[in-house]
């Protein structure tokens, strides 16, 4: 049942703005990086005009698409698990981040995430300063910074 201020519970309601929106997003949904996301606030959930900010879920042992995010900076807070983050030009820098660090990423750096677990999913917030979940999301091939 929808709360006051709510834009999405079950689907987006499409009543006028509001200056307070709930989003609690039901389900995930696959991610250009290949990982499911559970949207949370975006211009389409919330109507948000300068930031998205979701919940990432990496599975036992995967690895995201190589990806930039275009003209947009990206920051991340690890919830649960231990995450390698490959970036730069040929990936060839590593960062490792546990549960309870803060990751930021500059705009348009390459990077690729890894779950170095093979046993437990890794979870964390990201936030962008781009209102939309994917649309800044551009593959980036290693081999071309060769």
């Amino acid at each position: 049942m929808p709360v006051k201020g709510d834009r999405m519970n079950s689907g987006r309601d499409e009543s006028p703005s509001s200056d307070v929106v709930t989003v609690r997003p039901e389900k995930g949904v696959m991610t250009r990086q290949r990982f499911p996301y559970f949207i949370g606030i975006s211009a389409a959930t919330a109507g948000a005009k300068g930031i998205c900010m979701h919940m990432v879920v990496i599975p036992p042992g995967a690895a995201a698409e190589p990806h930039r995010h275009v003209g947009y900076e990206t920051a991340l807070y690890i919830l649960e698990g231990r995450v390698e983050t490959r970036y730069g030009p040929g990936l060839r820098e590593s960062v490792i981040n546990e549960a309870g660090d803060f990751l930021f990423i500059a705009p348009d750096v390459p990077h690729q995430a890894f779950n170095l677990s093979n046993t437990e999913p890794a979870r964390a917030i990201v936030a962008r300063n781009d209102p939309n979940e994917q649309e800044s999301v551009a593959p980036y091939d290693p081999q071309s910074d060769s």
